[in-house]
C-alpha cells in the first residue's frame, strides 16, 4: 500500500544549520539573529499537533543532546520501514548525520510493530557511497519503483543494491536547479501519491531521462502534476500522502509549499487528498528540508 497512518518523528533538542551538509544542499540558508532551536521546536510541536488533530498516528521520539545531531529532525534519511516487516538503514553523507541511527528507536517500535529483518546498508560509508533513504529515493510502494535523482548523496550502486534486496525497479536520472546545481535529494523535486505524482520535470534536463520518468509515471496510472523550479525551491515537491485513522487520504506539506501552488494545482491535488499544511519556515531555511523530510512512514505490520 502506498500510504500509511503511522509516522515516526524526532523532536529536536539542538536543531541548527548543519555546516557538514550545506555544501551540497542549496536549500539551506543560515538564519541570523534568531533562536533557531526554540523556533524550530515550536514549528515541530505545532506540526505534530496538526497531524494528530487530523487523526494521523504519530510516534514522537525525543532527540538527545549527545551525540550532536543537528539534522535529527529528518529521520526519513537514515531509516525506512516496509510492509513485509523489514527495516533498512542507510549510508549517510555527513558524519554527524550517521549518529542519527539509534538502535533504541527501532527497539521502541517493536512494542507495537512487527520487525522481521533489519538490513544495514551503512557499510557503504566506508566506500564513500551514500543513499539517504526516502530522501534519495521516492518510492512507488504499490508498483515497487524507486525514483532517484543521482547526486553526491545518492549513489547508483547503492540504489541498485537496495532495489535488488527489495524487488524494486530503479528509475535513476539527473536533476538540477535553475543554476544547474545538482539537486541533493529526490524528495524535494517529486512526490508519489497513490494515483498522482507531483514533479518538477524542468529539473530533469536530459530529454531521454525526462521521457523515461514520464513514461514510468504514466504507465502506473499516475496523473502528473507539474511544479516549476521556483515552486520546487519553496518545497512544493516535498509533500507526503498519508491516511488517517478513518482511512481519509491527506496530503501533508508546509505552508510555504502550499502558498506557492496555483489554484489549478491545488484543485488537481484535492481530487485525491485533503491538503493539510504547517508553517515550517525556520526548519526549511536552516535545514534545507521540509514536511516530507520530517516524516518517516511506518509501514510495518501492527502486532
Amino acid at each position: 500500500m502506498q500510504t500509511t497512518n503511522h509516522i515516526l518523528m524526532i523532536r529536536p533538542v539542538d536543531f541548527k544549520f548543519n555546516e557538514q551538509t550545506a555544501g551540497n544542499n542549496k536549500f539551506q540558508v543560515a538564519s541570523t539573529g534568531t533562536d533557531v532551536q526554540t523556533q524550530a521546536l515550536k514549528e515541530f510541536d505545532a506540526f505534530v499537533a496538526l497531524l494528530r488533530k487530523n487523526d494521523v498516528d504519530v510516534t514522537v521520539v525525543d532527540d538527545t543532546l549527545q551525540p550532536e545531531t543537528p539534522d535529527s529532525i529528518f529521520p526519513n534519511n537514515w531509516v525506512s520501514f516496509h510492509d513485509d516487516g523489514s527495516v533498512y538503514l542507510y549510508p549517510m553523507f555527513s558524519e554527524n548525520r550517521r549518529l542519527e541511527r539509534r538502535k533504541e528507536i527501532l527497539d521502541g517500535l517493536k512494542d507495537r510493530f512487527e520487525v522481521n529483518h533489519i538490513s544495514d546498508l551503512s557499510f557503504y560509508e566506508h566506500q564513500h557511497a551514500f543513499l539517504e533513504g526516502t530522501g534519495s529515493m521516492v518510492l512507488d510502494r504499490t508498483n515497487k519503483i524507486a525514483y532517484a535523482c543521482l547526486s553526491v548523496r545518492t549513489d547508483e550502486e547503492v540504489l541498485n543494491n537496495f532495489c535488488m534486496l527489495t524487488g524494486y525497479e530503479p528509475v535513476a536520472f539527473q536533476a538540477v536547479d535553475a543554476t544547474n546545481f545538482p539537486i541533493y535529494h529526490t524528495n524535494v523535486m517529486m512526490c508519489i501519491g497513490d494515483r498522482f505524482a507531483v514533479i518538477c520535470l524542468d529539473s530533469i534536463r536530459d530529454p531521454e531521462e525526462k521521457l523515461n520518468v514520464t513514461i514510468s509515471l504514466k504507465s502506473t496510472g499516475k496523473e502528473i502534476i507539474e511544479i516549476s523550479l521556483e515552486q520546487m525551491n519553496k518545497f512544493a515537491g516535498n509533500m507526503l500522502q498519508v491516511n488517517n485513522a478513518e482511512g481519509e487520504s491527506l496530503l501533508v506539506m508546509s505552508e510555504q509549499a502550499y502558498l506557492s501552488l496555483s489554484a489549478e494545482q491545488v484543485a488537481a491535488l484535492e481530487q485525491y487528498s485533503r491538503i493539510i499544511d504547517a508553517p515550517l519556515y525556520t526548519i526549511e531555511q536552516n535545514g534545507g528540508g521540509s514536511a516530507r523530510c520530517m516524516l518517516a512512514e511506518i509501514h510495518l505490520p501492527e502486532k
